[in-house]
């Protein structure tokens, strides 16, 4: 029948509510699984019928609920991020780690907590969002060196150019002043330790990037389409681009401030909604908030048992997945 074709609204629709589930589900797997798994009446019981003197409930509550949810706006804000990139840009290499805006969040994180260890998370997440910005504006002065332009593979490699040398950077720093302990599993990518506060910055954050981001997706489905075809039509292309670069410094900083340089994500998510949902940015991009959300859930359970009782870094998940993802992408585009 017509009506369950992948165009449908109606086949879109149902795709977000499987997604919806299964993030659901893969939320309370991972809040039952940890040093002491918990059982699912448990977590209900935590959440319905809270008890302070049962400590489980206060471990679920304080510690588990918290890094779930955030592990799940932090995937989703990423996803969404890569999403507007590539939109905007027409480039399937574009993501947040891949041109440098998660490296160049995570610099600033370095040198405020360097120079300015007093700073508060609302410092942290404006320094991201500054770290952020600087990223992109040298990866495209960089990529523009070149009497061809700008293309899908020059545009790459300045941002891995310039998130290799700022990470390298972040990484002496954080030896010299001594933060190497702190730093060094943030700087891989992590939620260990998040709590109700980190939840709040990404909620606070989240509301207006993704409001921007989901008010402009009609306009990034025309703009995807060519400069040429999208101003033939009557579209502003310098405002979306502008409110496309802010959604995407506000999410990824947010998200960076919270759990550190988690790679590939936005990349590896767009690719795959737009295989399952179709060309319209206006399904492509909530539906890849809701896959970026289950990615990453599940990969931070996988990080608490590949060696337990130990943590893997969230980012050494993600990468495993994103690396080989992005050389094949690269060698089509190399091709074009």
């Amino acid at each position: 029948m017509k009506v369950f074709t992948r165009s449908s609204p109606l086949s879109k629709m149902g795709i977000n509510m499987i997604g919806i589930c299964l993030v659901l589900l893969s939320i309370g797997i991972s809040i039952s699984y940890g040093a002491t798994n918990i059982d699912l009446h448990k977590i209900w019981q935590s959440v319905f019928q809270f008890s302070s003197d049962d400590q489980s409930h206060q471990v679920i509550r304080e510690l588990r609920i918290p890094r779930a949810l955030a592990a799940s706006l932090v995937g989703a804000f990423l996803a969404v991020s890569g999403t507007i990139m590539q939109g905007m840009t027409r480039n399937p290499l574009a993501s947040p780690s891949i041109m440098g805006v998660t490296d160049g969040a995570a610099f600033m994180l370095v040198i405020m907590l360097a120079f300015y260890p007093a700073v508060s998370n609302t410092g942290l997440t404006f320094a991201s969002f500054i770290g952020a910005g600087a990223a992109v504006t040298l990866v495209f002065l960089v990529g523009s060196f070149s009497s061809s332009g700008l293309t899908p593979v020059k545009l790459a490699l300045a941002g891995v150019a310039i998130g290799t040398l700022l990470r390298s950077i972040s990484t002496v720093l954080s030896l010299h002043f001594q933060l190497e302990k702190d730093m060094g599993f943030w700087l891989a990518g992590g939620l260990d330790g998040t709590g109700w506060g980190s939840v709040q910055v990404l909620l606070i954050a989240g509301m207006i990037g993704m409001v921007i981001a989901i008010s402009i997706s009609k306009s990034i489905t025309v703009l995807s389409l060519g400069d040429d075809l999208s101003v033939g039509l009557g579209q502003n292309n310098t405002l979306i681009k502008v409110l496309g670069i802010i959604a995407v410094l506000i999410l990824t900083g947010a998200a960076v401030s919270v759990a550190g340089a988690v790679g590939f994500v936005g990349l590896i998510i767009p690719h795959i909604t737009r295989f399952i949902i179709g060309t319209d940015y206006r399904w492509i991009a909530p539906t890849s908030a809701i896959l970026g959300a289950l990615l990453l859930v599940n990969a931070d359970l996988a990080a608490r048992m590949v060696n337990a009782p130990f943590e893997t870094p969230v980012g050494a998940i993600t990468s495993i997945i994103g690396v080989p993802f992005f050389l094949y992408l690269a060698r089509g585009a190399g091709k074009k």
